[in-house]
């Protein structure tokens, strides 16, 4: 299986058949390049407020309603596009209001047949709670589908090692972590939560994040975090028997040589091996054909060139 990570730039939308472009043209890449699951970040669809004037996408609260409005047509679209190109997607979440005073931060995960579940944030940001007045929503949930059972984590959730745990007991095999940082800081925060996420688990981990610069947003959400920083899934193996796909490959991203920091080496050709997580898991292997893809900006210079490919088998050795 492949799986496409959005690192996703937030743009002044015109009208929501720009959006609606946008939207599928990333899906067209995805499916071009055979994903078959494509991550979207945190929030991703607070773009959406830019059609109501740069005066609502400039306000914290009003920009919240202008989404929720959005949010039915959006789903729609994401539903046809799932359709039209045979994948599961993780929509950007965005918030919800749903009858309620307070929104949630609702993530949706489509099938090629339809909706398949939402989830929601669990645990809110300082500037959610405080500022923003977004409330936590319904329980965690796992979805049992073609690709296997996943799990979502949405960004500051992935940081709580009993979520992710209660997910993983539940049979989750995939855990997605879709996030929005306003910081370098705040990525690495998430980031490093989803690799201790992975660790504990056993499982594979793919964050989604935002990246660049969103003009016409409120100034919490005005510096996200660096292409060079961006769409780095995480990775671990959980040797179950029941796994659909335990003996196929794990599709990784390594950091190209340019943005690598020296500390990591992980060469895009030649042995690559990582230290065993847990007992009786044998070392990763590096395959030659690449089997994930990230997708970025097109305006953007390529940051993320080089990738490679860990073996999923397991051994009883």
């Amino acid at each position: 299986m492949i799986i496409a990570t959005a690192a996703y730039p937030l743009d002044p939308v015109a009208s929501f058949d720009a959006y609606a472009a946008k939207q599928d043209h990333w899906a067209a890449r995805a499916a071009a390049q055979g994903a078959g699951l494509l991550v979207f970040p945190e929030y991703g669809r607070m773009e959406l407020a830019a059609l109501e004037g740069p005066a609502i996408a400039g306000d914290l609260a009003a920009s919240l309603r202008a989404v929720d409005r959005h949010t039915a047509r959006a789903n729609d679209l994401v539903a046809r596009l799932a359709r039209k190109y045979r994948l599961h997607i993780l929509a950007a979440s965005g918030p919800v209001f749903d009858g309620r005073d307070r929104p949630v931060n609702r993530a949706t995960l489509f099938g090629p047949k339809g909706v398949i579940g939402h989830q929601d944030k669990q645990v809110m940001t300082r500037f959610e709670r405080e500022t923003w007045d977004v409330g936590p929503g319904g329980p965690l949930r796992v979805f049992d589908t073609a690709l296997g059972k996943i799990g979502i984590l949405i960004c500051y959730d992935a940081e709580f090692p009993l979520l992710g745990r209660a997910l993983a007991e539940a049979g989750a095999e995939i855990l997605l972590v879709p996030s929005c940082t306003d910081t370098e800081a705040g990525y690495a925060r998430v980031r490093i939560g989803a690799m201790a996420r992975a660790l504990e688990n056993q499982c594979v981990v793919v964050q989604s994040p935002t990246v660049g610069a969103a003009p016409g947003r409120p100034p919490s959400m005005t510096i996200l975090a660096p292409p060079a920083f961006s769409a780095r899934p995480i990775w671990a193996f959980r040797p179950a028997a029941s796994w659909p796909w335990a003996r196929r490959t794990i599709p990784v991203l390594c950091w190209p040589a340019s943005t690598r920091p020296p500390s990591r080496r992980c060469a895009p050709k030649g042995p690559c091996s990582t230290t065993p997580i847990g007992p009786k898991v044998p070392r990763a292997r590096m395959l030659r054909r690449p089997t994930q893809i990230c997708l970025e900006n097109p305006g953007q210079r390529a940051h993320l060139a080089a990738t490679c490919t860990h073996s999923g088998a397991h051994s009883k050795e």
